[in-house]
């Protein structure tokens, strides 16, 4: 395998500890940066002949990078994997061009392939119901159980990331009003706990053998460590299957469950973009399983110059 030269392994870095500093990106995100870029490089000089310095990356192709995006789709990479990937390497060079002083137009030129974005379906309220209820009775450990469900609760009752619920900690109890979330970005919101939401978590509290203190997670597995999202997705697994649900009933669908019942309800768009911690409208949009006749209905209703008509 072609390694990366010096100079192209500081600047990237260089470049990961900026984009740390400028857009707060959590570790996990700058690690999966840091693998996609270099995998570019290594695939540069791989591709070149042999590593070289920043010089070689002046004169980097539109041929080339069809080059890497052919030779990384027969690897297997699937088109969404690979637009990611694309997007890592453009910003990458955006930074890079910025700071040597040339464009990187062969670069930012290169078009990511299609795919179909496929986000989990909802559950009807009576499933989500169903679904909390049978996660908080399916385990041998009733302290499980009501963790699991209480997770779970979090989820639909407050619209939070797995991530995001699983990175509480223990001096956020009791959660009592609302909650002052981290998201994507380092981007922080403030979200209101429902009374159900802090319930499921207190009966958790109260059984979970533990100490819960200061500033460790509030979530635990069984030996006391920081509870994993893999078994929460299991605890969801089981309950689904005895309840006959389909396989997109994940946790994340719990979530897009939150949004989509809130504006069935009668929910401002603007009010749960702001409780998802979504950057744009119109990814809230796309978010919430409701057809284009719901949202004419709630814009003829909130718009000045529909109430005018």
């Amino acid at each position: 395998m072609s390694l990366i030269s010096p100079a192209q392994a500081d600047a990237l870095e260089d470049w990961l500890t900026h984009t740390r500093a400028l857009r707060g990106a959590a570790p996990a995100t700058l690690i999966a940066y840091a693998a996609d870029v270099a995998g570019f490089l290594r695939f540069l000089a791989a591709h070149k002949g042999g590593a070289a310095g920043l010089a070689a990356l002046r004169e980097v192709t539109v041929s080339d990078m069809r080059a890497w995006m052919a030779e990384t789709r027969r690897g297997g990479v699937a088109s969404r994997s690979l637009a990611r990937k694309l997007s890592a390497v453009k910003s990458f060079f955006r930074w890079l061009g910025t700071r040597e002083g040339f464009e990187p137009s062969a670069v930012l030129a290169a078009r990511p392939p299609r795919f179909h974005r496929n986000l989990p379906r909802p559950l009807e309220e009576e499933a989500a119901q169903a679904m909390l209820d049978q996660v908080g009775s399916d385990h041998d450990l009733p302290w499980i159980a009501a963790r699991d469900a209480a997770v779970l609760t979090l989820l639909w009752g407050c619209g939070l990331r797995i991530s995001e619920a699983l990175s509480l900690r223990a001096c956020d109890l009791p959660l009592r009003g609302s909650l002052r979330i981290t998201g994507k970005g380092g981007k922080e919101r403030l979200v209101p706990v429902l009374p159900a939401a802090a319930d499921a978590v207190e009966d958790y509290r109260k059984l979970c053998p533990h100490p819960l203190t200061g500033t460790g997670p509030l979530f635990l597995g069984l030996r006391g460590g920081a509870l994993s999202p893999r078994l929460v997705q299991k605890a969801m697994e089981r309950a689904r299957q005895t309840l006959g649900l389909p396989a997109t009933a994940t946790p994340h669908a719990m979530r897009h469950s939150f949004a989509t019942h809130l504006l069935q309800a009668g929910g401002d768009l603007r009010a749960i973009q702001d409780l998802l911690g979504h950057a744009s409208l119109s990814t809230t949009q796309a978010y919430t399983a409701v057809d284009a006749a719901r949202l004419m209905e709630v814009y003829d209703r909130a718009h000045p110059g529909a109430r005018r008509s």
